[in-house]
């Protein structure tokens, strides 16, 4: 075995070790230069561009909630208010990453799993989803106490409405967003919604803020907006109109209180009515405000009007005599009737005993295109300019398209469709003194008015129409002791199918205190059920109801005060009486002070 030695090749260079190191020194030392340059562009030149990157990431700008004006009435007290509370939303990218936490996230927000799975998963790609929104901030607080990462909660209003039910229908409500939908809430919707603001925030990487930048524009609160409604009598109104409603088993029912003065909506009513704290469900029909948007035919209460009409006309005087005998009249292939054979009656006769001939005879001699533009002139045919969303402008056709029966008809109350605020204005340009001044939601304003009838001839037809109030006329029942009323009942028919049903519609309108109005108040009762339909016995005990409540709630002097005084001592001698010794016997103790039935309007149209 030979000895065998590595032979060194002689022609190899000799391995530098330092040279080497000092190349990769040289390396190291071109990075590290490379690196402090690239720091220095990146945060002294190009410093702004990086900026927004990571703000990108982690600076975010959110809006910052505000409240919706406050609505109070007239008074101040409060019709709506906004309220705090909280709204709980997710992150679906963070949260989506936590599946396990998912049984216990659904069972504190109480939805069933697979809804909230799929809500998220269908918003994967997102960075915001709302999980339950606009709940008692204590709720909230305890849905985020499970620490579920990817979710958070936000500050938000709720619209509150303390009067409930019996405000609804005038102040309606507002969406999920605050926005609202129905009544003055959708009609002064800008006014009362203000303006969100908006704030740039730091967020850490579970969402939470950690620092707030900058404000961005600070939130403007909605503005307060004051009702012409008084609370009080619109409660009153809402009382008295379910009573009735309840007592005759009727449909529905409406009731407007106007100031005559002012054209200020005092209480609106309308019933079947809804919770506007909860207005999912129930009966859409129910929210409909039939004040201003249902069109019936007006009856009789057509007849102080037709009155006024020939009176201005100079055709007739209040003394002129019409002879309705024998209660009914021939009119092409139709007949009119009255509700019995009145006889002969002067002008004011007429309203009193409600007599559809008679409003006939005062209309015939009046010229067609006069007799529309006089009842045109008291709002019928066109909206009434209240400000309130979907008005009626009711339905009065030009004479062009009359046939010869439309001015016999529309004379008591046929052949027209006009909304119950429609009615009120009317009734209120007659207790004004022939100015008709468009109705307000608004406390203090004031719509520009017009003169449509005289004044003297105005104030006549207010005297005609107290007798309907007084003993032999069809509103006994709607009579308030201590004041005059003056008022007209009208009982019309139901249209149907081409002609009219059995089913009725009973309206009382009236003003109060006769001598200067300062109430003008329609009643309306749909389709009763129960005993009597006639208006006089529906609507006008509705009438007197709230009005003896209305003029005491507000300070309104009686202007009959003989006949209070009579009453008063009348009471008195029947307290003195029940405690004097009672007779040996007594022949008849049913016969004193006996009641007689009221008599009762005559139901207008054909037969």
């Amino acid at each position: 075995m030979s000895d065998r030695r590595p032979v060194r090749n002689r022609n190899r260079a000799p391995f530098n070790l330092r040279g080497r190191m000092m190349l990769v020194g040289a390396a190291l030392g071109l990075c590290s230069v490379a690196l402090v340059g690239r720091a220095a562009w990146v945060q002294l030149v190009d410093a702004e561009f990086y900026q927004r990157q990571g703000e990108a990431r982690f600076v975010r700008e959110i809006p910052i909630p505000t409240s919706r004006g406050m609505i109070t009435d007239r008074n101040g007290e409060p019709l709506a208010v906004s309220t705090p509370v909280e709204s709980i939303w997710a992150n679906p990218q963070e949260l989506l990453r936590y599946p396990e936490r998912l049984p216990e996230l659904a069972k504190a927000l109480d939805v069933p799993l697979d809804q909230l799975t799929t809500r998220l998963s269908q918003r994967a790609d997102k960075e915001f989803v709302y999980l339950k929104r606009r709940i008692n901030p204590d709720q909230a607080h305890a849905i985020l106490a499970h620490n579920v990462p990817g979710v958070f909660s936000q500050r938000e209003f709720r619209r509150f409405y303390p009067q409930g039910e019996a405000m609804a229908h005038v102040l309606g409500f507002t969406n999920i967003d605050d926005r609202g939908q129905e009544g003055l809430e959708l009609a002064f919707d800008e006014w009362l919604r203000g303006k969100p603001g908006a704030k740039r925030v730091i967020r850490d990487r579970h969402g939470r803020i950690v620092e707030n930048i900058d404000l961005v524009r600070a939130a403007e609160p909605g503005k307060d907006l004051v009702l012409s409604i008084d609370r009080r009598i619109q409660f009153l109104v809402y009382r008295e109109l379910r009573n009735a409603l309840e007592k005759h088993k009727a449909a529905s029912g409406s009731a407007v209180v106007l100031d005559v003065a002012t054209g200020e909506v005092l209480a609106m009513v309308n019933l079947p009515s809804y919770n506007p704290n909860a207005v999912t469900g129930g009966n859409p029909d129910s929210r409909r405000n039939r004040v201003v948007t249902d069109l019936i035919e007006p009856g009789s209460t057509m007849k102080p009007i037709t009155a006024a009409a020939a009176l201005s006309a100079g055709k007739v005087h209040a003394a002129t005599k019409f002879d309705t005998s024998p209660g009914y009249m021939g009119l092409g292939r139709f007949t009119i009737r009255d509700h019995r054979n009145y006889g002969v009656l002067d002008v004011t006769g007429i309203i009193t005993k409600s007599s559809n001939l008679g409003a006939v005879m005062l209309a015939q001699p009046l010229d067609d295109q006069y007799f529309y533009d006089f009842i045109r002139g008291f709002g019928f045919g066109s909206p009434p300019r209240s400000g309130f969303p979907g008005e009626a402008a009711g339905v009065l056709r030009p004479p062009a398209r009359w046939d010869g029966l439309t001015k016999a008809t529309m004379s008591y109350g046929y052949g027209l469709s006009v909304t119950p605020l429609q009615i009120a204005q009317a009734y209120a340009a007659l207790g004004n003194h022939g100015r008709l001044t468009p109705p307000t939601f608004v406390k203090g304003q004031i719509n520009e008015s017009r003169q449509v009838v005289a004044p003297e001839i105005a104030d006549q037809v207010v005297r005609m129409m107290q007798t309907v109030t007084e003993p032999g006329g069809t509103a006994t029942q709607a009579a308030i002791l201590g004041y005059h009323v003056a008022g007209k009942t009208g009982t019309a028919r139901q249209a149907s199918a081409g002609g009219y049903s059995r089913r009725y519609t009973t309206t009382f309108a009236g003003l109060v205190p006769a001598s200067n109005p300062r109430f003008a108040t329609v009643v309306v009762v749909n389709d009763p059920q129960a005993g009597s339909y006639y208006a006089g016995l529906v609507s006008g005990p509705v009438f007197r109801a709230v009005m003896e409540d209305a003029l005491r709630v507000m300070d309104v002097p009686p202007d009959d005060i003989d006949t209070w005084l009579a009453a008063q001592a009348k009471g008195e001698a029947k307290r003195n009486a029940a405690l004097a010794p009672l007779p040996e016997a007594i022949d008849d103790p049913g016969a004193e002070d006996p009641t007689l039935p009221p008599a009762m309007s005559g139901v207008g149209g054909l037969p």
